[in-house]
């Protein structure tokens, strides 16, 4: 049980990035896409999704722990954990659009990873890193479509 309180606390200060770095003004008058998910879905998705991280991580902690391709499993989970955080404070934050660009497709990649890693340790932890994977594309999109929008945004710069 104590396993599995460090891996939602974990995941509670990766989400916390979200709460410090939010949208606020200056990407309310930013241009965005029609099709943007409505404001109240984020949180509501980032919740279900960190929890579901923390089950995920604890599983196959629980597993392996750090023995052999735990210990790659491990690292690649804190390594996808501290790209997730970086992201809102590079484009909210900073208002690095570019930038964030860059960073969500290295995210990606260690999503990806992870659950490619989880699936060989415990096949149903690599499976629920797919609803992860697929909102961090559907974010990645989002995030390039704004990008693109606002080319006369200084911000937009890389």
């Amino acid at each position: 049980m104590t396993a599995f309180i460090i891996f939602v606390l974990l995941n509670i200060m990766a989400a916390s990035s979200g709460s410090i770095f939010s949208p606020g003004d200056w990407y309310k008058n930013l241009n965005r896409p029609s099709w943007q998910p409505a404001d109240w879905v984020f949180p509501a998705v980032w919740t279900v999704l960190y929890l579901m991280n923390a089950f995920v991580g604890w599983l196959v902690w629980e597993a392996m722990g750090t023995t052999g391709l735990g210990w790659w499993a491990m690292a690649i989970y804190v390594i996808a954990l501290l790209l997730n955080s970086a992201w809102s404070a590079i484009f909210f934050g900073l208002k690095r659009m570019g930038l964030a660009m860059i960073e969500v497709g290295l995210l990606w990649i260690a999503i990806v990873l992870q659950g490619i890693i989880f699936f060989q340790i415990v096949p149903l932890a690599g499976m629920l890193v797919i609803p992860y994977v697929i909102w961090v594309s559907i974010a990645a999109f989002l995030n390039f479509t704004v990008w693109r929008l606002n080319p006369e945004a200084p911000e937009s710069a890389m």
